[in-house]
């Protein structure tokens, strides 16, 4: 597998009449069995997942049953998912996770760095704040981490380690939800010290469709027909009722999904990848139905969608997903305009004056 299949422009940004810069993507959208439905680029580009696959992660520590031997909630569940933004409350509840494990900040192998809020860092820096690995974005996952290494008997040490048995748990679970061998995975280390995945932007969107799916069946029998689908639709409802721990004040994944109000999971991976699922719904049902992706019950199921952009670029990011999202015509014209300030943020100089545009050039493709 190759990680660089050169994409097509998605937006060009263009200052007075001059083209400043030009973001590249891939976008893959696919139904709750995983046929692609659309397309822009290669949906099959071999992606780094980064922290959009945390809720496959999550996954791997759920079915240890580390969340009911510790006692997490949902909170804890959705903060395990999170790239949260270092506020007071992340930091408490990974530090509380961490007491309900058994397990204390020296046991942590991520270390800290600056928040992903400004307004956090500006209190820090007024504090002279020195972060630790309880401050880390990725502090829930580590608490997480430690407390299924600890329910399956595992030493906490090295748990971040690939050929630790948690790692290996996890490996075998992030392949096996996206529908790949273990083989088919390729994996490497995340800034916060843990494996991340790479694997086919499809098989994202995969993910996610199957996060939505999940919620789907759960909400019309009243029951889940297996483990895994209960433990994935437990997963969406807690990323969907705490969005403010999966990012933050101000973050897009938080205001997306309050935007949305349930219909739909999103999640950021760093440099450049997002997932979301969504709900079944007649907007859904659009899409799905020219597939003929119609479920045994002859609803319309789930959507799953994935993006990355090539140089990384998150506000592009968010600005493409938003995109997306509009041309799939998702919710309504009122929760969409939630993320316009993403979408189509004014670009103004110090003196507040307009100096440029974005201009999209993506366009979803059908797939025959």
């Amino acid at each position: 597998m190759t990680l660089h299949t050169a994409g097509p422009i998605a937006a060009t940004v263009y200052r007075g009449d001059s083209v400043e810069n030009t973001h590249r993507a891939h976008v893959a959208v696919v139904d709750s069995n995983g046929r692609l439905l659309y397309s822009f680029g290669d949906p099959s580009r071999v992606t780094l997942a980064r922290s959009a696959a945390k809720p496959a992660q999550a996954l791997a520590v759920l079915e240890t049953g580390a969340l009911e031997r510790f006692g997490f909630d949902d909170a804890d569940l959705a903060l395990m998912c999170a790239s949260h933004s270092s506020e007071p409350r992340h930091i408490e509840r990974a530090r509380q996770m961490l007491a309900k494990a058994q397990a204390s900040e020296s046991d942590l192998r991520c270390g800290g760095h600056p928040p992903l809020s400004d307004a956090v860092y500006v209190d820090w820096i007024k504090r002279d704040f020195k972060p630790g690995a309880l401050c880390s974005n990725c502090s829930g996952k580590h608490a997480g981490m430690l407390a299924g290494a600890r329910s399956i008997g595992a030493a906490l040490s090295g748990y971040e380690q690939p050929e630790h048995p948690m790692q290996i748990r996890v490996k075998h679970t992030v392949a096996d939800v996206c529908d790949l061998p273990d083989d088919g995975v390729q994996w490497a280390t995340d800034g916060c010290n843990l494996p991340t995945p790479a694997f086919p932007l499809d098989r994202l969107a995969r993910l996610f469709a199957k996060l939505a799916a999940a919620q789907d069946e759960v909400s019309s029998s009243g029951a889940a027909p297996n483990t895994r689908t209960a433990a994935l639709a437990r997963i969406y409802r807690a990323m969907t009722a705490y969005p403010e721990l999966v990012g933050g004040e101000g973050r897009f994944c938080t205001i997306l999904m309050n935007a949305f109000g349930g219909a739909l999971v999103g999640k950021l991976g760093a440099d450049g990848s997002y997932g979301i699922g969504v709900r079944a719904s007649s907007q859904t049902a659009a899409h799905t139905s020219k597939a003929g992706a119609q479920d045994a019950q002859g609803t319309q199921g789930a959507l799953g969608i994935a993006v990355k952009i090539e140089d990384g670029n998150v506000g592009v990011l968010y600005a493409v997903v938003a995109e997306v999202l509009a041309q799939l015509d998702i919710g309504t014209a009122g929760q969409r305009a939630k993320l316009d300030s993403f979408h189509t943020p004014r670009m103004l100089n110090t003196m507040g004056v307009a100096t440029g545009r974005r201009v999209f050039s993506v366009a979803l493709e059908a797939s025959r």
